[in-house]
């Protein structure tokens, strides 16, 4: 009899010899793929290109452009598969009204062969993300495989895993073209959405690159030899993971939010972060293409590449497609955006013709009509006029960033986000004991350009099902506070939504120093009173914040261990509706006084 070595070396042969028989000959896959478009299913039509040579506003986008785009692209010759990088959902009215039930009709619209889930499926726990993959499931026509090697809930607990561990996703699914076979694994940001979403406590999150590489090698010994991850773990991790992988092909990506391309990107007026694909060689020093697909449903990415008969990359290329309808504004003499007509639209369609990255599609009929079944009650909510700003409010997180669609860099480079500012001063007004609040960027999701403001607007800014919390605390836990939420906002697995930004509050930031040395000369201006003053160690202050970071997430270690005191009373008040309240009784807001910045000085 053989021993068990023995069987399992004869397995791992006749493996190895069938896998020479399938790979005897080259192969080209086309990679279709969009992430991170966080419940933006409609066009938006406030974006700005330079074409033509002047800024022309144009309609970017929406499920029934990208999905008219990726059914072209689909139907080209050749084999295709279609990737979605996760973070579908959160970040609209679409989400708050819907729950996720809009975001699954859409998708199922497009009909992903893939999908990784992302930190915020979990923003409600995981029964939210439960409803949400139910909802799509429920399309006969339509079965989206949902990945995540690295998520494992507990089985017979979580909702997630009541009969099984792939109740509802699995590590890794082998996809067959002929008799070609590809691995496609999903990998989620695991420190992020454990400390920056609300997934069980009995969920556990692996680490990416180790797991990644266990799935890799159970792979290859199935005798698979082209992999793609599909993962939602940031740009630069992905370039970093890339690089420490043996066997990995493709990464297709997510969660940063990435704008990959060139010069043609540039030309635009866009601000690429990285090339259209980034080549990078992995640990076995063969070729490995990354890329990622910006944010909103803004784009659809298209990567093309050729394997040889061993697995390995021999090339790879495509783009980052940004679809527009032939709905184009420009600035009129009184400065007023009015629609183009004439000559002037006819030489707007040639010069989006002659763009390597833009392309005019037709929306697609059968996407709208379902979309606009959402879209109508969405209307009737988000159409009421609350207030109005004065001036734009740039959304960024951590000072100076690009992440604003509406301010420059150099407008946020010193103090930071206005927008999240404004965040913060009507959470400190709208609880009454409070006497300073604590708001983490990522927490506000979009800029507030001057004009009116909606309540879909406060909607759209504050998204998540969060409400505000009092905590007492000392001046040396609010420093602590501090230094978690500026730790996490810098290291790696961390979040940049964590940078902390507040109302009473005003202190330095050097980002170059170690934790614990960060923040200086932190002063305050208890709600009452009209100066500004250090923060004794010792002084009791009742911070208000949202519940989310209250119980220690997104960092805030400090903000847990208060929470588990006892020392945190929940107001119940929703955060979104408070924001709401505080521009109803203004009737006008806008930027504050320099002054009032928490973020006083930064340095990076």
């Amino acid at each position: 009899m053989k021993s068990h070595k023995t069987v399992k070396s004869l397995i791992t042969l006749s493996l190895a010899a069938i896998s020479g028989l399938l790979y005897a000959e080259s192969f080209d896959l086309r990679l279709i793929h969009m992430n991170d478009h966080h419940s933006r299913l409609f066009a938006n039509d406030g974006i700005s290109l330079s074409l033509a040579g002047e800024s022309t506003r144009v309609r970017m986008g929406g499920f029934p452009a990208v999905a008219s785009l990726i059914e072209q692209l689909s139907a080209q010759p050749g084999h295709s598969v279609k990737l979605h990088a996760g973070d579908a959902i959160t970040g609209d009215l679409y989400y708050t009204l819907f729950r996720g039930e809009a975001d699954a009709a859409m998708m199922n619209q497009v009909c992903f062969d893939v999908f990784a889930l992302g930190n915020h499926e979990f923003d409600d726990g995981d029964q939210g993300l439960v409803n949400f993959l139910d909802h799509l499931a429920s399309d006969p026509d339509c079965q989206t495989e949902v990945l995540a090697a690295n998520v494992i809930p507990k089985l017979g607990r979580s909702p997630l895993a009541m009969n099984s561990l792939h109740d509802y996703f699995k590590p890794y699914s082998i996809k067959y073209y002929g008799d070609q076979a590809v691995g496609f694994i999903g990998i989620d940001i695991a420190m992020k959405t454990k400390n920056s979403s609300a997934p069980d406590d009995s969920t556990i999150f692996l680490d990416e690159v180790s797991t990644a590489q266990h799935y890799i090698d159970i792979l290859q010994q199935q005798g698979v030899n082209k992999i793609v991850l599909v993962t939602h773990y940031q740009y630069q991790n992905d370039l970093a993971m890339a690089q420490a992988l043996r066997g990995v092909d493709v990464i297709v990506g997510g969660d940063s939010h990435s704008l990959l391309g060139g010069d043609e990107l540039r030309a635009l007026g866009l601000n690429p972060e990285g090339p259209y694909p980034t080549r990078v060689q992995n640990a076995d020093g063969d070729p490995v293409c990354v890329v990622q697909a910006w944010e909103n449903a803004l784009a659809v990415g298209e990567l093309l590449v050729s394997f040889d008969p061993q697995g390995r990359v021999t090339a790879c290329d495509g783009r980052t497609w940004l679809p527009l309808t032939d709905n184009f504004r420009r600035r009129n003499a009184e400065g007023q955006w009015q629609a183009v007509s004439g000559q002037q639209h006819s030489e707007l369609v040639a010069a989006v013709a002659q763009a390597p990255n833009l392309v005019l599609v037709q929306e697609d009929a059968a996407t709208a009509e379902r979309l606009q079944h959402y879209t109508a009650q969405v209307d009737e909510l988000k159409n009421q006029v609350i207030g109005e700003s004065s001036n734009d409010l740039c959304l960024v997180r951590i000072p100076g960033e690009s992440r604003s669609q509406i301010c420059a860099p150099e407008a946020t480079a010193q103090h930071g986000s206005d927008i999240v500012m404004l965040v913060a001063a009507a959470f400190l007004e709208m609880s009454p004991l409070a006497q300073v609040s604590i708001q983490n960027a990522g927490g506000v999701r979009i800029d507030v350009p001057k004009g009116p403001i909606t309540l879909g607007t406060a909607y759209q800014l504050l998204p998540f099902s969060n409400t505000l919390v009092n905590m007492s605390m000392t001046g040396a836990e609010i420093r602590s506070a501090l230094e978690d939420a500026l730790d996490f906002s810098v290291i790696e697995g961390g979040s940049t939504g964590a940078y902390p930004y507040a109302a009473g509050l005003r202190f330095d930031v050097d980002l170059t120093q170690a934790k614990g040395q960060r923040v200086s000369n932190l002063q305050t201006k208890p709600k009452g009173e009209t100066e500004w003053r250090t923060l004794a160690a010792d002084e009791q202050l009742v911070v208000v914040t949202n519940d989310f970071i209250a119980r220690g997430q997104d960092g805030y270690r400090t903000f847990g261990e208060i929470w588990r005191a006892g020392r945190a009373q929940n107001t119940y008040l929703d955060y979104a509706q408070s924001f709401v309240e505080y521009v109803r009784a203004r009737g006008q807001v806008g930027s504050l006084p320099a002054s009032e910045y928490s973020t006083a000085s930064f340095k990076r």
